[in-house]
């Protein structure tokens, strides 16, 4: 059973993960890899309202999507966003990233090779991984605006999307720690995190919603 205290605690975590972007007009939209197709899906929305000319979309595999897109992620994205009436002249491809500084580095390269000015990206990802995404582009292209876009949806819709309340737990608590450990080992940018969300994580550290916490002391 879940304590109505990590249910408060978890949507705290859900709304601090989220940096509340308004999404606008940008250089090139940025799909970020995953098991969720409806990164896929936000931005092809974006892209027919005129948010962006460009969809790139970046990712390789990973135990969690070997099996649902054995052909990498971001095949498996451009595939959904050409059914969705994107044009393929539109879409770019880079499917060797397997962590988000990879998706960001490598995103990067594809649109050099491709000519492509870029000054604003929109950085498209799991609603939970918004503010990880922005914190990591933010440290390797300082030189670009980047504006946080996922699929809108509540705590509550994302649980039931996932089947499975424990591991999106887990998952909001492992993206909270990389944050607070990342900075320091140079991989993002730092973020504040006011005190009621890092007491709400500890809490939930406590409570053994641990499985995606990196290898250190929480």
């Amino acid at each position: 059973m879940i304590s109505t205290q990590a249910w408060a605690d978890a949507r705290r975590l859900w709304d601090y993960h989220q940096m509340g972007h308004t999404p606008r007009p940008c250089s090139v939209a940025i799909g970020l890899g995953s098991h969720d197709l409806g990164v896929a899906d936000t931005a092809v929305h974006l892209y027919k309202q005129g948010m962006t000319p460009l969809l790139v979309f970046t990712g390789a595999t990973s135990p969690t999507t070997r099996e649902r897109m054995p052909k990498g992620e971001a095949v498996h994205y451009r595939e959904r966003a050409l059914e969705l009436g994107v044009p393929s002249s539109a879409v770019l491809v880079e499917p060797n990233a397997r962590n988000t500084g990879d998706n960001i580095r490598f995103s990067r390269i594809v649109l050099a090779e491709a000519g492509v000015q870029v000054t604003s990206v929109l950085l498209i990802s799991k609603p939970y991984e918004e503010r990880r995404a922005y914190a990591t582009a933010c440290k390797l292209w300082p030189e670009v605006e980047f504006v946080s876009a996922s699929t809108p949806m509540t705590f509550a819709e994302y649980v039931d999307s996932i089947q499975d309340a424990r591991l999106v737990i887990d998952m909001l608590v492992g993206a909270l720690q990389r944050l607070l450990i990342y900075p320091e080992q140079g991989f993002m940018i730092s973020q504040p995190v006011p005190d009621d969300v890092r007491e709400a994580y500890e809490r939930l550290c406590r409570e053994g919603f641990t499985s995606r916490l990196l290898a250190t002391n929480p």
